[in-house]
């Protein structure tokens, strides 16, 4: 038992040495939040207005409070109590920039003035705060509240009971005491800046959490789409190697005296082939398990689709009430794979995106086949009536722009003159990337 008093007593004594450390931290040391400029995430939107209100309340409530620091009813208003109520009134808007040196001039000017008039103030008039001086001090506790912890706005306002209690206890004549109706005044102007405080700190987290919830989500975006580009390329390359593999195979039979040089040759290229086919699956055959169990066997194997494909893309469209045409320019030359499914991907996302976007509109596909490239464009007229909102998160066009920048190949989008939507996409022919000059040497 006195083992456990003497390690109370020793905390005690501990917590009564840091007290004054920790009352010039809080009180003095310690910086307040920084004013939010307009347009931050934090800054309120009635600070304008509360500005304006401070200043005209603060040069409002100092005619009252020079009348009341003016003892001397014979003389009248003397130039001090002037003064005094003025720099009390600058004081209280000087808590907009400086809360907490304004809390300890407010506080030492209201000392200050009922020490100074106490002898010659009426017994019938409130002591030691009268009403404007509640108003002054609690209005500097409340800006006080607005900027600093709520530990350091409490510790404020024992400092200012505290205050207000030892002037009760070195007066020369009976006084009508309000320490009772003070303390309640000043109690409730913390409270309602601590709130405001707590008010303006929770919206500021929640627009930056909306802000790295909107980044996360574009970034799960790019990721979720340029994953299943790679499935479908992951197709097209094992399709390839594989056909390469059993061509190298086959090549030997198709010579009636194949020498051993061949023979070697080629069945370097078959096992090359099937190496780099392995390591194609190890690498990005986890992404084809993602969405395994949402696809068929037979749809996971299937041929990725190519500008063959249209024919039944536009029917199926047509099918679900949507009126397309297609056209086709140039000559068509023989287009690699990843170009031929870009392509029908393209197309199928923007006539979706005319079915969800565009209600009763009709589109055309115009497919243009140049010597350097491939033009996909898709236009819809205006829609006869305004869309519902599409539920969830849709990002066709950053797909649309992935396969593209994909290609070498870039897409714009925009609307049309008519008040309708186009999306134009222009893909290289050649998907070989340009070498460096350290390659070329």
């Amino acid at each position: 038992m006195g083992a456990v008093t003497s390690s109370r007593a020793v905390r005690l004594r501990a917590a009564v040495r840091r007290a004054p450390r920790a009352l010039y931290e809080d009180l003095w040391a310690a910086p307040a939040d920084r004013v939010p400029r307009m347009g931050e995430p934090d800054a309120p939107v009635w600070r304008p207005v509360f500005l304006v209100l401070l200043v005209f309340a603060a040069a409002f409530f100092a005619v009252p409070r020079t009348y009341e620091l003016s003892t001397d009813p014979v003389t009248g208003v003397g130039g001090w109590a002037v003064l005094a109520a003025l720099a009390q009134s600058v004081v209280l808007l000087a808590g907009m920039v400086r809360p907490v040196g304004a809390w300890w001039a407010a506080t030492a000017l209201s000392v200050a003035t009922v020490l100074a008039t106490e002898s010659a103030m009426s017994p019938d008039r409130l002591f030691p705060w009268s009403i404007m001086g509640m108003v002054f001090q609690g209005g500097a506790l409340f800006l006080l509240a607005l900027r600093v912890p709520l530990r350091r706005s409490v510790g404020a306002l024992a400092l200012t009971l505290l205050a207000g209690l030892a002037m009760t206890l070195h007066t020369t004549q009976p006084h009508n005491l309000d320490l009772d109706r003070s303390a309640p005044v000043f109690v409730v102007a913390l409270v309602l800046g601590a709130a405001l405080r707590s008010l303006r700190l929770a919206r500021k987290d929640l627009v930056v959490q909306a802000e790295l919830t909107a980044e996360e989500r574009a970034r799960r975006t790019l990721l979720e789409e340029r994953n299943r580009i790679a499935r479908e390329l992951h197709d097209v390359v094992a399709h390839h190697m594989s056909v390469i593999s059993i061509q190298a195979q086959v090549a030997p039979h198709l010579v009636e005296h194949p020498t051993d040089e061949l023979k070697e040759n080629l069945t370097g290229i078959r096992e090359n082939a099937l190496e780099a086919l392995a390591e194609l699956r190890r690498v990005l055959g986890v992404l084809r398990s993602e969405d395994a169990p949402a696809r068929s066997d037979d749809t996971r194997h299937a041929p990725q689709p190519g500008l063959d494909g249209l024919d039944g893309l536009i029917a199926t469209v047509r099918s679900a009430g949507l009126a397309v045409t297609r056209s086709t320019t140039g000559e068509p030359c023989p287009l690699s794979p990843g170009v031929e499914l870009s392509a029908y991907r393209i197309v199928q996302e923007a006539l979706s995106n005319v079915m969800r976007h565009a209600p009763g509109a009709s589109a055309e596909v115009a497919i243009g086949h140049r010597p350097t490239g491939l033009t996909v464009r898709v236009v819809n007229s205006p829609p006869d009536r305004p869309a519902a909102p599409p539920p969830g998160v849709r990002h066709g066009l950053l797909g649309m722009r992935e396969r593209a920048a994909m290609l070498g190949g870039e897409v714009a989008t925009g609307p049309t003159p008519e008040g309708g939507w186009e999306v134009t996409a222009i893909l290289p022919v050649s998907t070989q990337p340009t070498r460096t000059t350290e390659e070329a040497r």
